[in-house]
């Protein structure tokens, strides 16, 4: 297998699982839940799909040819606690954020890796644009897990290897 095909196919793999994490906190979280911060200086899941959803439609958008971060994103205001009338509201922009990034994927091939595109007006080349984003929004995700294991108390469903049950999981993975 290609090399550069690969790691499209990976990168890919990769984002689509940081979406499974965040989509499985939000079932298991009340829609209240998506506003609560334990203090002022804290940001809700909410902010954090806030902006997590402006990073990704900036980002991914015109990827190859336009500076990744757009002049119509205010950055900003995706902070700022004013914006939230509901939980659908909240998901239909996550749900907007990873649809861009998956659209511009299908249109990447291998041979656009080793292109240089700009984020704010620093070169880089799209397999390091690609490598920025997944820590970037892997960052954030586990901060929307750790925000909705906190809430969710002991009803918590792991999204991994429950406690306990490491051994029993790599003797099932072993078979």
């Amino acid at each position: 297998m290609d090399l550069g095909k690969n790691y499209l196919e990976n990168s890919i793999s990769e984002f689509k699982k940081l979406k499974q994490l965040g989509d499985r906190s939000f079932s298991q979280i009340k829609d209240e839940d998506f506003f609560w911060s334990p203090d002022e200086e804290s940001n809700s899941i909410a902010i954090i799909i806030r902006h997590l959803s402006g990073n990704m439609i900036s980002r991914w958008t015109d990827f190859l040819t336009t500076d990744g971060e757009k002049e119509n994103r205010n950055r900003d205001e995706e902070f700022e606690r004013i914006f939230y009338t509901d939980k659908d509201d909240v998901i239909s922009r996550w749900d907007k954020g990873w649809k861009r990034l998956f659209e511009t994927f299908e249109s990447l091939t291998e041979n656009d890796l080793m292109k240089e595109i700009k984020i704010r007006n620093e070169p880089h080349t799209v397999i390091a644009a690609i490598n920025r984003q997944l820590a970037h929004y892997g960052y954030h995700i586990g901060q929307i897990v750790y925000i909705a294991k906190h809430l969710e108390g002991t009803g918590w469903k792991s999204l991994s290897i429950p406690r306990g049950k490491s051994e029993e999981f790599n003797k099932a993975k072993m078979k």
